[in-house]
């Protein structure tokens, strides 16, 4: 008589997979990364990813509430992940975690804003000397190609899209002061600075600040630090006087602010 041989135990699925075979929502196509083995990949940073983005395209709104309980339902993860991905939007000065009331997005003060942009004005003339000093004919015009760059996305694209590449103007701008310290410093409070512009600055200002990048640029090519400085230092001051601190309320469900729906 032949022995009958055991099948093999079926593999147990996927936590996403055995989130949808109990009726739990799935996030939209694109959302979520599944593989072909229902692993889901980096669902932390992909969370993550999906707060920041809807923060900074003024989808999720100053003073939401973000549940920790919503969240789980919402993307079909488990509460550790959700506190982990707040610990580190905590960090980034995205949400702020309040005890017993849980996490909301961030909501800074005038004054947090004036210390903000006082830091960035002390670190960006520290940097723009140093550029003086290491920049190369190539490194100038590497910068003139950003410029033209961004006067395009003035007239093309979103307020968001110049936004982004008025802070890569910045940013390369610390890459050549050759000094990576300040223009690690530099990273992080811009990346700061760039969330509370996305979020309070009205639209119409792009012009003037294209300008002001454009003739910074003059001054450094020409050697005139002093100038170049000054000219940095209006453009922050002006950038931070359009800033209006306020709450617009929220219009959409959490799910659709974050672009689940």
């Amino acid at each position: 008589m032949t022995k009958a041989v055991p099948s093999k135990p079926k593999p147990k699925p996927a936590p996403a997979v055995q989130a949808a075979a109990r009726g739990r929502p799935r996030v939209r196509p694109g959302a979520l990364a599944v593989d072909a083995d229902g692993h889901v990949e980096d669902i932390e940073t992909r969370i993550y990813e999906a707060v920041v983005g809807s923060v900074m395209s003024q989808r999720l709104k100053p003073g939401t509430k973000l549940p920790e309980a919503a969240l789980c339902e919402l993307f079909g993860v488990g509460r550790s992940v959700v506190q982990k991905v707040l610990q580190r939007l905590a960090h980034d000065h995205v949400v702020e975690l309040r005890p017993n009331r849980g996490a909301m997005v961030a909501m800074p003060s005038r004054e947090e804003v004036g210390q903000l942009f006082e830091a960035r004005r002390a670190l960006e003339a520290a940097i723009l000397p140093l550029v003086a000093q290491h920049a190369t004919r190539a490194d100038f015009a590497a910068l003139r190609r950003q410029l033209r760059a961004e006067h395009r996305a003035m007239h093309d694209y979103a307020q968001t899209e110049w936004a982004r590449l008025a802070s890569a103007f910045h940013q390369h701008l610390g890459e050549l002061s050759r000094n990576p310290i300040l223009n690690r410093y530099l990273n992080e409070i811009i990346s700061r600075c760039s969330l509370v512009v996305a979020i309070f600055q009205p639209p119409g200002n792009a012009t003037c600040e294209h300008d002001e990048h454009a003739r910074v640029v003059d001054h450094l090519e020409q050697g005139k630090v002093a100038e170049a400085v000054a000219e940095m230092d209006a453009h922050l001051r002006a950038l931070e006087q359009h800033i209006q601190l306020v709450r617009p309320p929220a219009e959409q469900s959490l799910a659709g602010m974050l672009g689940l729906e």
